[in-house]
């Protein structure tokens, strides 16, 4: 899933969560939350997606020995 999938379904989310409804259509697809808790946890899990997306790959560490310490 791309950048802008997920900012687009956060969108959708957040819209549908504060006009009080419970259920969200995107890409043809809907999906319907029991709770708001169900849904704020939705909207959490894009919210890291999104931040891990736009933070990058982490470092990368690659150990290497050096003789005669």
């Amino acid at each position: 899933m791309t950048l802008i999938e997920l900012k687009a379904r956060h969108s959708a989310l957040l819209a549908a969560r504060y006009s009080g409804t419970r259920s969200v259509s995107y890409d043809g697809k809907s999906v319907t939350y029991g709770s708001d808790a169900e849904m704020a946890a939705a909207i959490a899990d894009i919210e890291r997606r999104i931040a891990a997306m736009e933070r990058g790959p982490g470092r990368i560490f690659r150990p290497h020995a050096v003789k005669d310490l």
